[in-house]
């Protein structure tokens, strides 16, 4: 064989660069046609998600809250007409100035409302004074009277878009010393077939 024969052709020389670059080529467009495959399905989800997200049925804030410790003490009579030695406890009455806003398009109930504080020893909840009851505080107490107003009430219907704004009031049989080592206090408003609401107060506690 001659040193002519062992030369390689040019032409096929050249053919096997052109492969070489026909596959470097189909390479890089095959890896930037998936990548924007990836990044359109990517924005496809983000919108999808955006699009079916809604905004949670209610909403709402504490505008004001105040805090009034009650020395108590209960001397109640048996069927007889006899008083009893009595009992002295202390309390805390919290009224919380409350506003809910509906936010679905259809109407929602207030089922139960309730006052909760952190304690060392755990969560203490109260459920809010009725209606009844709501009046009675201020006879019981009419130093308080420059409290009172519309109160929220159990079973009261929020319209779409409706903003209902009323007061909430709950007693912890707490001393005041508990009290004031108390860790968070925040409300909750229950509704009938909807997740509850919790509102945590973004003002300070006047006490009173």
């Amino acid at each position: 064989m001659s040193l002519l024969q062992l030369r390689q052709d040019p032409a096929h020389e050249h053919d096997a660069s052109s492969e070489g670059e026909d596959l470097a080529k189909g390479s890089g467009y095959m890896l930037w046609t998936l990548l924007a495959a990836f990044v359109l399905v990517t924005v496809g989800a983000t919108l999808f998600l955006i699009s079916d997200r809604k905004p949670p049925m209610a909403a709402g804030e504490v505008t004001q809250v105040w805090a009034h410790g009650v020395h108590t003490i209960n001397t109640p009579i048996d069927a007889n007409g006899v008083q009893s030695a009595g009992e002295v406890f202390d309390q805390v009455l919290v009224f919380g100035q409350v506003r809910v806003r509906n936010q679905s398009d259809q109407p929602i109930v207030l089922k139960d409302l309730l006052t909760n504080i952190t304690l060392p020893d755990g969560i203490h909840s109260s459920y809010a004074a009725s209606a009844i009851d709501y009046d009675r505080i201020f006879i019981a107490y009419p130093e308080l009277s420059g409290l009172r107003s519309k109160t929220l009430l159990r079973d009261t219907v929020v319209q779409p878009n409706e903003v209902l704004d009323g007061m909430i009031v709950s007693s912890f049989h707490v001393s005041p010393e508990q009290w004031k080592i108390r860790k968070d206090l925040n409300f909750t408003l229950q509704f009938k077939f909807h997740p509850d609401l919790v509102l945590v107060p973004t003002t300070p506690i006047t006490e009173q």
